[in-house]
């Protein structure tokens, strides 16, 4: 990439002084200044143009809403949150066999709740209080963490404005305590994710990682994919009723360095251009 910006730069320099040359002739006079300036300006658009973009933002007019994809820290965001869970809703971080705790659910136990797996246990249990699960595990099949089933799509709001944290289980637990997904199951949390967050988040920010690239084991989409999939989910949903006034995703270092930042912002754009017609 900064070989061909910098090739297509010096064309476009050369171009430049050759048509000074021929309205200003004393431009040309100083050859190697003129040759050293050239390669300077043509050297210095390779470095910006080769330099990884680090993120895409784009307003949309209908609704009045901004979409941001940006590298970063999660949990230094403002307002509210959006953390994938699973079927079962399981929280023990202890010897990282039923969550890992480097895992977004993890991070959200050790930074939100300090560590206080009773109080997120006891929020989650709130929050669930009016949904039924669809099915119990015995003690026998499954010996760690929770057994209760709930729906895959159940979203579980916690915590209070302006920080709640959007729990939306979007994979299934098995007994093993390996968890698993499917484009199917992420395509309904995050359809139920948006519903949820009309209700509740009074349009304000709304952060979220990129659900799905973790250990859900999402395998039928890389990063690229699952990101679009998320974006037009969102956009959709919001065409629809308004969801919030900005979406933030959050990118970890090592997801950045898999996506396609400006293939992004034009997938971005062309959902807004789409939004303009459908007025």
């Amino acid at each position: 990439m900064f070989a061909g910006s910098v090739l297509a730069a010096f064309g476009g320099v050369s171009a430049v002084v050759q048509f000074a040359g021929q309205l200003f002739p004393g431009v040309v006079s100083r050859p190697g200044l003129v040759l050293a300036g050239s390669v300077t300006l043509c050297l210095a658009w390779g470095l910006a143009r080769a330099r990884p973009q680090a993120a895409v933002r784009q307003e949309f007019a209908r609704p009045g809403m901004t979409v941001v994809v940006e590298e970063g820290d999660l949990f230094e965001q403002p307002g509210q949150l959006v953390v994938g869970f699973t079927d079962t809703f399981d929280t023990v971080v202890d010897d990282g066999v039923v969550i890992n705790d480097g895992s977004v659910q993890g991070q959200l136990l050790a930074r939100r709740y300090a560590g206080d797996a009773r109080r997120l246990d006891a929020e989650l249990a709130t929050a669930l209080e009016g949904v039924t699960p669809v099915a119990w595990e015995s003690a026998r099949d499954k010996p760690r963490g929770k057994r209760a089933r709930y729906p895959v799509g159940t979203v579980a709001v916690l915590g209070t404005r302006p920080d709640l944290v959007f729990a939306v289980a979007y994979s299934r637990m098995g007994n093993d305590c390996v968890a698993s997904s499917k484009v199917q199951d992420l395509w309904l949390g995050l359809d139920r994710l948006w519903d949820a967050v009309h209700r509740h988040g009074q349009l304000e920010r709304l952060t979220m990682p990129l659900t799905g690239a973790g250990l859900a084991r999402l395998h039928d989409l890389d990063e690229d994919s699952l990101l679009r999939l998320i974006l037009l989910s969102f956009v959709v949903h919001s065409w629809e009723r308004p969801v919030c006034r900005e979406l933030h995703v959050v990118v970890r270092p090592g997801e950045l360095a898999r996506i396609d930042l400006p293939e992004t912002g034009a997938f971005l754009a062309g959902l807004a251009a789409g939004a303009r017609r459908h007025v």
